[in-house]
C-alpha cells in the first residue's frame, strides 16, 4: 500500500541551493493559518501591506502542517515504539517502512529517496519562506514590524531545530540569494538556533488574542529552548561512523527555559489529559507550541489514520502503524495512559459499535505480531492518542498536533534537576505529572541512578505517540546500540539521516554525513 497521499513535488520543495523565493508562498488568512492558498507570489508582486505580510507570515506556518508526515513517521517508526509490518499488499512499499524500524536506511534506498529527501526539502521549504518574509519586510512598514519579524524569525529556527536533530550538518541560510552553499557544523547550526530563539522571546508577547491562536508566543520560544538545552550533549556535538562525541551539557539552561514556562501562568495542565489531543484541542491551556489543523482537504492532521484499521470508522482508517508489544508492557495496568493503546475486540472509534476485519470476523488487535514482513490485519497493538474526527473529510482531521505541552516542561525540567544531582527536586517535578493521572507519587529518596531510569519512564508514559521517542533514546544513546522487536543494533552513525543525494547532486558544496 501506498502511503494515503502522494508527496507532491511542488515549488515549495526547494532544493538547498534555490532556497529563493518563489512558487513556495502561497496566500492566507491574516491571523487564520489554516485557511486554503488562493495563489503564487513572490516578493517582487507582494508584501505592499499589512495584510500581504501577514499571509506571507501564514505561509511560514503552513510549513509546520507540511512536516508532520515525515517528522512524525521518522522519529516514530525508527524508535522502539512504532513499526510499519506488511500486510499482504498494504504497507510494503518498497520496503520503507520496514527499513526505517530497521535502521538500513541509505540515501539511495527506497526510505533515503522518499521520507528522508522529503522532510529534508519541507524543513527547508520552511526556512525558504521565512527568509523572503524576512526580506520582504526591511523595505515595508507595517504595524508591530519587530514583533512579526521576530515571530518568523522564532519559525525559521525551529525548523533549523528539525534540521539539527535529524541531519546534523546543513547550511545556515538567511536570505533568499540563490547560491551553493557548503555545510554548517553541527555545533554552529546549535548555536544559530539558540542565538535566533533568544533574540525572538525577548520581542514576542507572552500570550496573543483568541483570534491570534496558534502563533509563536515567548512560551513556545521557552519550550524550544528547553528542548535545545536538553539535547545540548547530542546537538551541539559532532558524530562520525563510531557515533556521537558529545558537546557540552546546558542542564542549567535547560532549568531555566522549562521554568520559565511553568512558572508564566500562562499554561496549565489539563485535568484530563486526553483533552490535549482530542478534536478541541485547541481549547487547551497546556499545549504550548501546536501546528493547526481543520477537518478540511489538505489541512488536517492524519495522524489518527494511520493507526485505525479501514473499518474503525466512516470512511476507516489506514491500518499502518502498530506498537510494540514491549512498550506497551512497560506501562502500568492502573495507569490511565495506558488506555491509549488499542488491543483485543474493536469497535468503531465514532460510535462505539463492533467491527469486523474485511473477512467479515470480528476485528482483534492482537498485542503480538509474529512477522513483520506478512502481517494480519489485526496484529499489532495500536496508539489510539490522536481521536479520529467525526467531522473528518477523507484522512483529515482537525486535531492541532502539540509540538510541545506544559507536563513535557516539568519532565524536561525534572531530567536537568536530576543530571545536576538535585534529585528530591527532580522527582517532584516528575511527581506533577503523575499526580494528574493519579499515579503513586515516587519516592524522593530514589537514588540519582533509579530517578534518571524513571524520568525516562515517565518520558515514556507521558508522551508516547508524539515523536518524542527518536530524540529520547539518541540522547540515552540507546538509539542505534539497543535491539529492539524486528530491529539490530545499528550502525553509530545512524543518529543521525544522510544529506539527500539529490541536494549533494546539485550542490558540489555539501558533504554526506558520516556514514553515508
Amino acid at each position: 500500500m501506498r502511503k494515503p497521499f502522494l508527496r507532491k513535488l511542488t515549488g515549495a520543495r526547494l532544493a538547498v541551493l534555490l532556497l529563493a523565493p518563489g512558487a513556495a508562498f502561497t496566500v492566507q488568512g491574516c491571523t487564520d493559518l489554516t485557511e486554503v492558498p488562493v495563489s503564487a507570489i513572490t516578493p517582487d508582486n507582494f508584501y505592499q501591506n499589512e495584510g500581504e505580510v501577514l499571509a506571507g507570515v501564514a505561509s511560514v506556518y503552513s510549513s509546520l502542517r507540511s512536516m508532520m508526515w515525515g517528522w512524525y513517521n521518522m522519529s516514530q517508526v525508527t524508535s522502539d515504539e512504532n513499526i510499519v509490518p506488511t500486510r499482504g499488499g498494504d504497507w510494503f512499499d518498497n520496503g520503507r517502512w520496514l527499513e526505517m524500524h530497521r535502521h538500513t536506511w541509505t540515501a539511495n534506498s527506497p526510505m533515503g529517496l522518499d521520507d528522508v529527501t522529503g522532510m529534508y526539502n519541507d524543513l527547508f521549504a520552511g526556512v525558504s519562506r521565512a527568509n523572503a518574509v524576512i526580506g520582504a519586510l526591511a523595505s515595508v512598514n507595517v504595524p508591530n514590524k519587530n514583533i512579526v519579524e521576530a515571530e518568523v524569525k522564532a519559525l525559521r529556527a525551529w525548523y533549523y531545530f528539525a534540521l539539527l536533530d535529524l541531519f546534523g550538518n546543513v547550511p545556515i541560510v538567511t536570505t533568499t540569494e540563490v547560491a551553493a552553499r557548503p555545510n554548517n557544523t553541527r555545533a554552529e547550526v546549535y548555536k544559530f538556533v539558540e542565538t535566533e530563539l533568544t533574540a525572538a522571546r525577548a520581542i514576542l508577547p507572552a500570550t496573543r488574542p483568541a483570534g491570534e491562536y496558534g502563533r509563536v508566543t515567548r512560551g513556545a520560544v521557552d519550550a524550544i529552548l528547553a528542548a535545545l538545552y536538553l539535547n545540548a550533549e547530542v546537538f551541539s556535538g559532532s558524530v562520525t561512523t563510531g557515533g556521537v562525541t558529545k558537546g557540552a551539557a546546558q542542564w542549567a539552561q535547560a532549568v531555566s527555559a522549562a521554568d520559565r514556562v511553568i512558572s508564566s501562568g500562562n499554561y496549565a495542565l489539563e485535568a484530563d489529559w486526553r483533552n490535549n489531543f482530542n478534536t478541541s484541542n485547541r481549547n487547551s491551556r497546556e499545549n504550548i507550541f501546536v501546528a493547526r489543523h481543520v477537518a478540511q482537504d489538505g489541512l488536517g492532521l492524519s495522524i489518527a489514520m494511520r493507526y485505525t484499521h479501514y473499518n474503525s470508522m466512516a470512511n476507516g482508517g489506514w491500518n499502518g502503524f502498530a506498537t510494540l508489544a514491549d512498550i506497551v508492557n512497560t506501562f502500568d495496568n492502573t495507569d490511565d495512559r495506558k488506555n491509549v493503546f488499542l488491543v483485543g475486540p474493536q469497535k468503531d472509534l465514532i460510535t462505539g459499535q463492533p467491527i469486523n476485519d474485511r473477512a467479515g470476523n470480528p476485528l482483534v488487535f492482537t498485542l503480538e505480531i509474529r512477522d513483520a514482513t506478512q502481517a494480519s490485519e489485526g496484529e499489532g497493538a495500536r496508539i489510539a492518542k490522536f481521536r479520529p474526527d467525526p467531522a473528518k473529510v477523507g484522512g483529515d482531521n482537525g486535531n492541532d498536533y502539540p509540538f510541545y505541552r506544559l507536563s513535557e516542561m516539568y519532565l524536561i525540567k525534572a531530567e536537568a534537576l536530576n543530571e545536576q544531582g538535585q534529585t528530591a527536586a527532580a522527582i517532584a517535578e516528575v511527581n506533577r505529572v503523575r499526580a494528574r493521572v493519579s499515579m503513586p507519587a515516587l519516592a524522593t529518596s530514589l537514588t540519582q541512578a533509579q530517578a534518571r531510569t524513571a524520568i525516562r519512564n515517565e518520558r515514556l508514559f507521558e508522551l508516547v505517540g508524539e515523536a518524542k521517542r527518536r530524540q529520547d533514546l539518541v540522547r540515552y544513546g540507546e538509539f542505534t546500540s539497543r535491539a529492539w522487536a524486528f530491529k539490530a543494533a545499528s550502525g553509530a552513525h545512524k543518529v543521525l539521516f544522510p544529506i539527500p543525494q539529490a541536494q549533494i547532486e546539485i550542490n558540489p558544496q555539501l558533504r554526506q554525513n558520516p556514514g553515508y
